[in-house]
């Protein structure tokens, strides 16, 4: 299984890709929200775990922009936004959960 990371935060980017690297994962890791863009484009991910509050593109964006370009695949949103109001704006613009 492949997945992508797309989290600013240097060492809980390396924190989750070396635990689901050691669980057996694939696991590409973007460091701003561009390149996570890019990559979701032009990768074959089974799941993008994406934080919202990157430097450059947020999350939301993200999300908006990869429904719209008819990428299917689970994102999975990761952030320390945790109000009911983001959750379900997240849920609306396409993602499929929120941690």
């Amino acid at each position: 299984m492949k997945l992508l990371i797309v989290e600013d935060e240097k060492k809980t980017g390396e924190y989750l890709t070396k635990g689901l690297t050691e669980a057996g994962f694939v696991v590409d890791l973007a460091d701003n929200g561009l390149n996570g863009y890019h990559l979701a484009m032009t990768g074959d991910y089974d799941l993008i775990i994406l934080d919202i509050m990157l430097p450059d593109v947020n999350g939301w964006d993200i999300v908006r922009m990869l429904r719209s370009a008819n990428k299917g695949m689970p994102i999975l949103l990761l952030t320390a936004l945790g109000t009911i109001e983001h959750r379900v704006k997240g849920l609306e613009l396409g993602a499929d959960d929120y941690l």
